[in-house]
């Protein structure tokens, strides 16, 4: 063993230690390693900061773009509907559908896209049910992995085998070759978090899953959720009269989110809107201010809602909390002289002053830096405070809409993207291609494509990556698979084959799966001729087992899960541990008694 080596075996020591004791976080452990492989020599600086520019690097900040304008137009809305009105409520079913889709998606696809893309339905699969998204994240990420063993183009190890292969003089397999082995393993996997997996996942919720903005302000402020719909006959004393007049707000303490009629709707109408016969209102008040308004005015109850589905759309419109800046030009003035609802399009609904809270009409009280205004309104309308001088946007937008060919121009370049994929363009390009289409077609802004980035997965998988490269490097990797294989010579067939899936799946924790199948198929084939069975199934279960992955986070769909699931090392670790150990004998079993 070489000095290098020696290094080498260190610092991986280390690694996995503080991996497993979490006394840092996982980025700052990956960064430490990447800054050790370079202050011991064993990599250049350039070598060891490759990782930045790596494919895998690159495909991930883009996916992580897409995931955000998939997320926002709306579309992953249309895909998760199906599946919460088929699962109900419940888990189990829950982790079987989105587990045999995703796995399915994964099958034809480079596994970290289809996580990427699948991720926003999850979230709101995980919103819509009410169960935490850390019980839903992994087993979608671990079906990903596992669907990429269904097909020969669903990973990039089997992609890779059939040319090392050719290159030995072997036959190459076809597409569904290994489908039989594939399917096995991505229902074993179903099943293991059905049985056992569920018992092992955290149990703590996701604070943006679970405790959202909409909810924590709705129910601190007890703020009135219940809109009333109601039509102005043509006999009615209203008719005529302005919102202003009306008395709506300072006598019915009433607030006005719409006015429809049989062409359009006017959102948070102006003061000075005038009611006309014919009209239909969308109200916010109390039961009993509604009913008086409503016999006052003589109106008659609306039947026809479907004016206002877009605005009573928690997905299209909701409450936000608008706070007066230090400094700001507002101070002095009211609500009326700034006319919030005709410059902004939103309607004011409480203000808070202090310790004091008005719910009433509060049109001629001055603004004071540090008063919050409770607002209603569409969050397209919502979004443009963030830009504000005079208002701080302190609740969180939750969703926008992306204009009315939205989802049409995101659904397009999804299509576009996918089919590259197929198509064999590399990722990174095709990826990077699909965000610059939402940029120029203004679906996302550039802004919101930074913030879309999850930094701490990149800095994870950027500082792992060139971890493989010293492996190799320094020859640790080839020190290794030939000890293993001056060890396993003249053993039974099946220990060979359980060796040889172990090997590789050890490998694929600490360097890229892909790394691992060059380096191990050789390996096998020889093995494999020296022990009188088929080289080519013996090289098809080491780069099926490279993508056995799931103990640690170092594989790219756990990294890039991490973070939306909440998870530590530990989860990976306590529920993966167990599938990776069934993945090695169930692969390894169906294989020797299917092909050898």
């Amino acid at each position: 063993m070489t000095a290098e080596i020696t290094i080498l075996s260190v610092i991986l020591g280390v690694l996995v230690m503080l991996f497993i004791t979490e006394l840092l976080r996982v980025d700052i452990v990956a960064l430490l390693c990447m800054i050790s492989l370079a202050w011991t020599g064993l990599l250049t600086p350039a070598e060891a900061f490759s990782g930045f520019s790596s494919n895998a690097v690159i495909s991930i900040i883009a996916v992580m773009i897409l995931g955000y304008g998939i997320e926002q137009c709306g579309l992953m809305k249309k895909l998760a509907a199906p599946i919460v009105t088929l699962a109900g409520k419940s888990e189990n079913r829950l982790i079987c559908l989105v587990s045999l889709t995703v796995g399915g998606i994964s099958s034809f696809m480079q596994n970290i896209g289809a996580a990427a893309l699948f991720l926003p339905a999850l979230r709101r699969i995980s919103r819509e049910s009410g169960i935490p998204a850390a019980r839903l994240v992994m087993p979608m990420g671990f079906a990903v992995i596992l669907g990429g063993t269904v097909t020969m183009v669903g990973s990039g190890p089997l992609i890779l085998l059939n040319d090392l292969l050719h290159h030995s003089g072997l036959k190459g397999y076809g597409l569904f070759a290994v489908t039989p082995v594939g399917a096995v393993l991505l229902a074993s996997g179903i099943l293991y978090f059905v049985a056992v997996g569920k018992h092992l996942l955290p149990l703590r919720s996701d604070e943006k899953s679970d405790a959202r903005t909409q909810e924590k302000l709705i129910d601190t402020l007890n703020l009135n959720t219940v809109v009333h719909l109601m039509c102005i006959p043509p006999n009615s004393s209203l008719i005529g009269k302005t919102r202003d007049r009306s008395g709506l707000w300072d006598d019915y303490h009433i607030n006005l989110l719409a006015v429809a009629d049989y062409k359009e709707v006017d959102y948070a109408p102006w003061r000075m809107t005038r009611f006309n016969a014919g009209q239909s209102l969308a109200l916010f008040g109390c039961d009993e201010d509604v009913r008086r308004f409503y016999a006052d005015y003589g109106l008659t109850e609306c039947y026809t809602p479907q004016q206002f589905n877009y605005i009573m759309n928690p997905d299209n419109a909701g409450f936000a909390e608008l706070i007066v800046r230090p400094g700001s030009s507002l101070a002095g003035k009211t609500l009326r002289q700034i006319a919030l609802r005709k410059n902004f399009d939103v309607e004011p609904v409480m203000m808070l002053k202090g310790s004091k809270e008005i719910r009433g009409d509060f049109s001629d009280i001055q603004f004071e830096p540090g008063d919050i205004i409770i607002v209603y309104g569409l969050w397209e309308k919502i979004g443009k405070f963030k830009d504000n001088e005079d208002f701080i946007l302190s609740s969180q937008v939750e969703n926008k809409t992306a204009g009315k060919y939205g989802t049409f121009k995101v659904g397009a370049v999804l299509l576009g993207v996918l089919a590259g994929v197929v198509l064999g363009v590399k990722l990174p390009l095709i990826l990077l291609s699909g965000v610059l289409l939402l940029l120029f077609m203004k679906v996302i802004t550039m802004d919101e494509a930074y913030k879309a980035v999850d930094w701490r997965t990149v800095f994870l998988i950027a500082g792992l990556i060139p971890l493989g490269v010293a492996m190799e490097k320094t020859g640790a990797a080839l020190l290794i698979s030939r000890q293993m294989m001056s060890l396993l010579q003249g053993s039974h067939v099946f220990i060979l084959m359980l060796a040889m899936a172990a090997l590789a799946t050890l490998f694929s924790l600490f360097i890229s799966n892909v790394a691992a199948v060059v380096l191990l198929v050789p390996m096998a084939i020889n093995l494999a001729r020296s022990a009188g069975i088929d080289p080519a199934v013996l090289a098809l279960l080491t780069a099926i087992c490279s993508s056995n992955s799931f103990l640690l986070p170092t594989n790219q769909v756990n990294a890039f899960l991490m973070s939306p699931g909440g998870y530590r090392t530990r989860d990976y670790i306590k529920t993966g541990g167990i599938l990776t150990v069934l993945f090695i004998f169930i692969c390894t079993g169906v294989m020797y008694l299917v092909m050898v």
